[in-house]
């Protein structure tokens, strides 16, 4: 590995290819491979920073080593660019489009957000709405809320900020964590923490939060997730694996897949999670095997299988995610797909059907089935639903599972195709005015106060309950590059680009349209603000997905049986 510096003095890497190629690998086995011996002797690490695939991990004598490959990302021009020679952007957005006047807006409120430990900025603030009655706990740093900050942050060149606030939560992940008299598992990541200054001693203090403060009192299952996909966001921007590789970074991963990678009486291999663990943090009706996590937990673990090392402890953990991502990858793209096809299937379930030869194999009652789908569906195009359990099917759309699912290729690529589709389809209900519906429809009546115990925060059309959230535009930005469809996001970002600034960067909107700022909505809301810039510099260059984006791994990919609408 070479190191070189561009003419602007940017460090760049270059890497030797190694002569064995990963198209030697393509029709790899994966239960073959799980079968074969431990490796006896020592293993090397290739130190690069693309992702570590199940179809890269091949037996060669007793030794399993690594085979490199690199990663093409579109490019709106139509040629191919390297996700590895990621350029910073600048502040103000220059490059290939003009700055759109929003852009130092949102810089300038973006840094107003930062927050400071012992003279180190270590993240950014939920909002900073000082309009607003209650404070609440929208002034502490939030994991999952910092993401598209930190995303910023990387693609302007800024990483000390991210590779601090990773430090930080790694170390607080090591706290006890206690609620009332029950402790809960050494893995679990905070959900947020705050700084405490006190100017008399001159001294700063972290506090953080396992769910022991959060309303409802549920711990942050994606927090976890989000550390470590971010960790490889950051060693990706940077090409640098001197933090992935400390021990304190090496054994936060570790603890987090201790947690969900625990063997226990369920018999999917999907995570199991209550109401309120996830963006969604009020009960909706997630409980179970909710997208949102399931496509984290797929994108976590192989950002981890990336960078664990391969040492006795290492090499534990990289034998059981290779294990899991293949049942898992099975099992998703089996049971959580939705398209015409398979929705008709579905409507003419038969039901109490026992053995190995059910085809409803979760007892789905076909009038379960609510009169929405029906309309919805589109005959190109196609979804993965919200939930799957026993007699239980979330027929929901949610846009961070289906746009995580796209990123983390946990979606075929035909799949990522009709999501796509989906969304181009149904605009006027996933967009409408404002980008995008956090979920899609509402509940309403009975079912609203069943579900969501009448919480009046979570009425229809507003908040999770089929609320505009701008935050996610950089996800769907991300996954319209991937999937060759800027146009998309473009559109998207320039509807973003009438009312954010003006209406004060609001964290949601309401209505079926998503016209009005939401009833309770902050205004200077961090997240809309960082989601704003990164689909803007994602656009602007989209070598930056690189850092968000995994290629499809072959060996993943199951024989798809069930019925392909994008191909209609």
């Amino acid at each position: 590995m070479e190191n070189h510096r561009n003419s602007n003095g940017t460090s760049i890497l270059k890497i030797e290819s190694h002569s064995s190629s990963i198209s030697e690998f393509d029709g790899l086995d994966l239960a073959q491979l799980l079968l074969k011996p431990k490796p006896a002797g020592a293993m090397e690490r290739q130190r690069s920073f693309d992702e570590r695939s199940l179809s890269e991990l091949s037996v060669s004598g007793n030794n399993l080593r690594r085979v490199d490959s690199y990663e093409n990302l579109y490019s709106p021009g139509g040629g191919m660019r390297s996700g590895m020679d990621t350029p910073a952007s600048s502040a103000g957005g220059r490059g290939l489009f003009e700055p759109h006047p929003m852009v130092a807006e949102a810089w300038e409120a973006l840094r107003r957000s930062l927050v400071h430990f012992r003279g180190q900025p270590v993240g950014t603030i939920a909002a900073y709405d000082h309009a607003s009655e209650e404070v609440l706990n929208y002034d502490q740093v939030f994991v999952r809320d910092f993401v598209p900050s930190a995303l910023a942050f990387l693609m302007n060149g800024e990483h000390d900020i991210v590779k601090h606030f990773l430090l930080k939560t790694v170390h607080l992940q090591g706290w006890e964590k206690k609620v009332d008299r029950f402790k809960l598992g050494e893995g679990v990541m905070p959900a947020s923490f705050k700084v405490l200054h006190d100017p008399i001693r001159k001294k700063d203090t972290l506090v953080a939060d396992f769910g022991e403060s959060a309303i409802g009192r549920v711990a942050p299952v994606d927090s976890g997730f989000w550390w470590i996909i971010l960790l490889r966001a950051y060693t990706k921007s940077t090409g640098d694996l001197s933090l992935s590789e400390t021990p304190e970074c090496q054994k936060g991963m570790r603890l987090v897949l201790s947690l969900c990678l625990s063997e226990g009486f369920d018999t999917f291999p999907t995570l199991l999670c209550a109401d309120g663990c996830s963006m969604i943090d009020r009960r909706m009706g997630v409980y179970g095997y909710p997208i949102e996590i399931q496509a984290l937990f797929f994108m976590a673990l192989r950002c981890a299988l990336a960078m664990l090392k391969h040492d006795a402890e290492g090499k534990e953990f990289i034998e059981r995610i290779v294990k899991r991502l293949h049942a898992l990858s099975y099992h998703m793209r089996s049971y959580f797909w939705l398209d015409f096809q398979q929705l008709n299937d579905i409507y003419r379930y038969k039901t109490e059907e026992y053995s190995h030869t059910a085809v409803n194999k979760f007892n789905v009652i076909p009038d379960s089935i609510p009169d929405w789908v029906f309309d919805f569906m589109p005959t190109r195009g196609g979804y993965f639903i919200g939930n799957v359990s026993p007699a239980r099917m979330d027929f929901r759309w949610f846009t961070l599972g289906n746009c995580i699912a796209i990123l983390s290729s946990l979606a075929t690529p035909e799949q990522s195709s009709a999501i796509m589709d989906l969304i181009e389809s149904r605009w006027e209900e996933l967009v409408g005015e404002m980008p995008i519906k956090i979920a899609y429809p509402a509940i309403e009546g009975h079912e609203w106060r069943i579900e969501t115990g009448c919480d009046p925060k979570n009425t229809r059309w507003s908040y999770h309950n089929g609320g505009s959230w701008p935050v996610l535009l950089w996800l769907l930005t991300a996954a319209c590059i991937k999937t060759g469809r800027p146009q998309i996001a473009r559109r998207a970002i320039e509807l973003a680009e009438g009312r954010l600034l003006k209406d004060s960067w609001p964290e949601y909107y309401d209505g079926k349209l998503g016209r009005y700022v939401g009833k309770q909505a902050r205004k200077f809301q961090t997240w809309s603000i960082a989601g704003y810039l990164v689909a803007k510099m994602m656009l602007e260059d989209p070598s930056h997905l690189g850092m968000i984006s995994l290629e499809e791994d072959k060996a993943m990919k199951p024989v798809m049986k069930r019925s392909a609408s994008w191909n209609c």
